[in-house]
């Protein structure tokens, strides 16, 4: 049986995008403590499969639970991006993406830091290593390129949270400068609310909207994101968000509060948006276009 989907799979042009925090697996649990992974990647697996976003954006992934996202998403999807520490283990912010819609032409992975291309560097105050995973990508239906965001901010420090903001603010005004015909998506943990310095620094200015605050159409009540397995409040704090620029609609939002038997497949709740190109036609592509 399947279950029920939030958003689940979009037709063309449309885009379906999620962010989820899966909560990286720790090596103790209390008995009967809802973070235990070997309960919840089956809880991981039933979301996935039911929503299938054409873009999804991770945080929290240890190698191991990369696996299970991929097994659930099916074998038409692929991902980018590394281990986060030196030698390019520890957790990562994967891209997975849907290889029947989108094209990979391009991606890399920065440091969040003043030394972006230093694999592992640490600036501003974190103690633990942040990362940005970005990948462009055209969409093999209408031809129109999109270039994706994906990134966790600190916990801890607001001076990174803030630094790190601007950072991925700068970048998202020169990949749009560089390609005035793609579209920018941003998706991540932001360990900040959307009263939050760091939020205004991506949205005011650079031409950058919160998807719930541009939707059309928002199909759920404003829950807080990071619910901790606790119960649900409505008009709660959003820390994790999907931010467009101005060349994509945003014509349905919502944060997914799905629970299975009463169980949580995270600590956070996940973000998902139907976006569509403003500057691609909507004509599906031949052979002959090639």
């Amino acid at each position: 049986m399947t279950d029920v989907a939030l958003i689940g799979r979009v037709e063309p042009p449309a885009l379906h995008v999620m962010t989820f925090n899966i909560r990286r697996r720790i090596p103790r649990y209390r008995p009967g403590s809802p973070d235990d992974w070997a309960q919840r990647k089956r809880l991981v697996r039933r979301l996935l499969a039911a929503e299938l976003p054409t873009v999804l954006g991770v945080q929290e992934a240890l190698a191991d639970q990369i696996e299970v996202v991929a097994e659930a998403l099916g074998d038409h999807y692929r991902w980018v991006g590394t281990g986060r520490d030196p030698s390019g283990r520890g957790e990562r912010c994967p891209i997975f993406y849907d290889t029947t819609r989108l094209e990979l032409t391009a991606w890399r992975q920065l440091a969040l830091s003043a030394t972006p291309d230093l694999h592992g560097s640490r600036s501003w105050g974190n103690v633990t290593r942040r990362i940005l995973v970005t990948a462009e990508f055209t969409d093999r239906e209408t031809g129109a390129r999109l270039m994706a965001f994906n990134t966790h901010l600190d916990h801890i420090s607001w001076r990174s949270r803030l630094h790190s903001a601007r950072m991925i603010a700068r970048l998202a005004q020169a990949a749009r400068a560089a390609d005035p015909a793609a579209a920018v998506v941003i998706t991540g943990d932001f360990n900040a609310g959307e009263d939050s310095a760091v939020h205004r620094n991506l949205v005011l200015g650079d031409g950058l909207r919160d998807v719930w605050d541009a939707a059309d159409e928002r199909v759920t009540p404003q829950w807080g994101t990071y619910s901790g397995y606790r119960r649900l409040r409505v008009g709660g704090r959003r820390i994790d968000h999907i931010l467009v620029d101005d060349g994509l609609d945003v014509l349905r939002a919502g944060i997914n509060a799905t629970r299975f038997d009463g169980r949580s497949p995270s600590d956070h709740e996940p973000v998902q948006a139907v976006l569509r190109h403003r500057r691609a036609g909507t004509t599906r592509r031949t052979e002959e276009d090639e």
